[in-house]
Order: structure tokens, then sequence, then C-alpha cells
């Protein structure tokens, strides 16, 4: 069964009724047979109202006693008591006298004359002169001998001695070409020629190019 259906159910409303109504009864007999007199007089009597004290905090406890500070006793002063009188001896430092010279007069200034440089030597000669430059003397013919083989051109380097005066004193072949073609008329004739006289001998290197023409 649902719970609307139990509210709807009048037994239950049925036995509501019937307790309220006791309730009723019930109070209107006790105050017909005296319940209520009794009731009414207790609440006449003077009620008594005690007075409950409030409870105090205990004091608080007093403060502790102050350190009383006594005064420090002043230092002793010292009483000032004046030193003895020393006599005093005053001894006078002997005094040396040292005798001072003069310093010399200064030496006169000189001026050094300027220090002029040797001429540098002059560069050594080669051992060898290079086809050095012939100042007389014929140019050296054609030989027939070439001509004849049919040769038309040739070269030779000699190798020429040359004396204080610039002569000519000795002449060696060192290369032809085509060979001992040229060789003779290269010695012959230049034995002849002159170069420039240097004081002293030297050697010289030249080279001869023959073309026929």
């Amino acid at each position: 069964m649902d719970y609307a259906r139990q509210q709807r159910d009048p037994t239950k409303h049925a036995i509501g009724i019937v307790f309220v109504v006791g309730m009723h009864l019930l109070l209107i007999w006790a105050l017909l047979s005296g319940l209520g007199k009794a009731v009414v007089e207790v609440i006449k009597k003077p009620l008594s109202a005690t007075i409950v004290e409030e409870i105090k905090a205990p004091p608080p406890p007093p403060p502790p006693p102050k350190k009383i500070e006594l005064p420090k006793p002043a230092p002793p002063q010292e009483t000032y008591v004046p030193p003895p009188d020393v006599p005093v001896t005053t001894t006078q430092a002997p005094v040396i006298t040292a005798i001072t010279q003069a310093p010399p007069p200064p030496e006169p200034y000189v001026i050094a004359p300027p220090v002029v440089a040797p001429p540098a030597p002059p560069a050594p000669k080669p051992a060898i002169r290079k086809n050095p430059k012939r100042t007389s003397g014929a140019d050296l013919e054609y030989p027939r001998a070439a001509i004849r083989a049919g040769v038309e051109r040739g070269m030779v380097i000699a190798r020429v001695l040359i004396d204080e005066k610039g002569n000519v004193t000795d002449v060696q072949i060192l290369q032809s070409d085509p060979p001992k073609v040229f060789d003779r008329v290269v010695i012959d004739g230049v034995k002849e020629w002159k170069y420039s006289a240097e004081g002293d001998k030297y050697v010289a290197e030249i080279e001869v190019v023959f073309q026929l023409k």
C-alpha cells in the first residue's frame, strides 16, 4: 500500500480524534477534582531567588622588586707629586771645521772634428774579363779553306792573356764550331789586337763569330 492510500485510511483518522477527545476530558476532570487548585497554590507561592556571586579572578601577582643600583664609588684621585729637580749639565759638542776646496774650473768644451769615413775601396775586378773592349786591330778575314769546304758560318771562344800595356801575349782556343776550321785565323789575328792598359796583367775571354757574306 502506498503512502497516499495510507493517508486516506479512515481508521487512522478515527483513532486520532478519539485520542484528542480523551485528553480534553482528562484535563477537565483534573480541574474539577482539585488537582487544578493544588497547581494554582504552587504557582501563588513566592519564588525565592538566590543571587550567585560572580567568581572573581585572583589578583595578579605583585611585580618583582626593582634592583636598586647603588652609586659606584668615585676612583681615588691621585695626588700629583712633582719630580725632583735634577741639574742639567750642558756639554758643548766639538766643532769640526773642514776646509772645503773650491771645485776646479770646467775644462773648455772642445768640438771634435767630424769623422770622415774613408772612401770605399773599388770593387775587385773579375779574374776573367768577358769580351773587353778592343782599342785597335783589324777584323779577322773569313778563311778560304772554310769557303772551299762550304762552311758559311762559325764561332770560336778564346782565352786571351793581356799585359800591363794592353798587348795580347797569348791566345788559347776554348771552343770552336765547326772544330779547327777557324782556330788558326783567330790565334794569328787576335795577337795583333790591343786592349786598354790597366797597369796589371789580366785574362780576357772573347767570342769571335764568322759569317760568310
